[in-house]
């Protein structure tokens, strides 16, 4: 099967809960075999959720439910370090800064403060508090970071690498919805699902 027909849904699919089981296994099978590159695996699986929640009509599409941006915030560490260095003798990071990774979507914020004493917004709470925001209204959220206008609601997973005992937080998978409530428990769990199955497919 050509790589683009995994975004396809078959139109017997009308539930959530069918839907993100299928979108699972599509990603599943596009992620096989390419853990050595966590960049095209992020891009492939960023492309996939976005184009497959466009095609699912029943509950969002290309109209005024659809899904507008889908992509990935990342802590520094796990970024691949320059091979030439321009007037600088060393490279440095910052594990208090995400940093904007693949997506779908219009041009979005490039960095995303979550220290302690300065986060702010839907992901970085994500972040830091290690499990998934569901957000109704983005308007009446806190410290909300309005990227894009449009978007009305959003729901954000962290990306959790168990590493023996500790729990490490590689960052965060986003999307941002036009309509209010546009995320349910049923997109929660599916989404969970799928962002288990990339923290596992990947080498960081």
């Amino acid at each position: 099967m050509p790589h683009a027909d995994s975004s396809f849904v078959p139109p017997e699919i009308t539930s959530k809960a069918e839907f993100w089981t299928h979108v699972h296994g599509q990603l599943q099978h596009l992620l096989a075999g390419q853990k050595h590159n966590w960049v095209t695996n992020l891009a492939n699986a960023s492309s996939l959720i976005y184009n497959s929640l466009l095609a699912f009509k029943p509950h969002f599409g290309s109209g005024e439910r659809s899904v507008n941006w889908c992509g990935f915030y990342l802590t520094s560490s796990v970024f691949p370090k320059p091979r030439v260095i321009r007037n600088q003798s060393t490279v440095t990071t910052d594990e208090n800064t995400l940093f904007l990774g693949p997506f779908c979507g219009k041009p979005a914020c490039q960095s995303i403060n979550v220290s302690p004493d300065r986060a702010r917004g839907v992901c970085a709470t994500a972040f830091t508090r290690r499990k998934t925001v569901l957000v109704p209204n983005v308007n009446e959220y806190p410290g909300h970071i309005a990227c894009d206008g449009e978007t009305n609601s959003e729901i954000v997973c962290p990306l959790i690498l168990q590493n023996g005992n500790d729990r490490v937080v590689l960052g965060v998978l986003d999307l941002d919805c036009l309509v209010l409530a546009g995320f349910d428990e049923q997109d929660k769990l599916g989404l969970e699902a799928i962002a288990n199955l990339i923290v596992k497919s990947c080498e960081w």
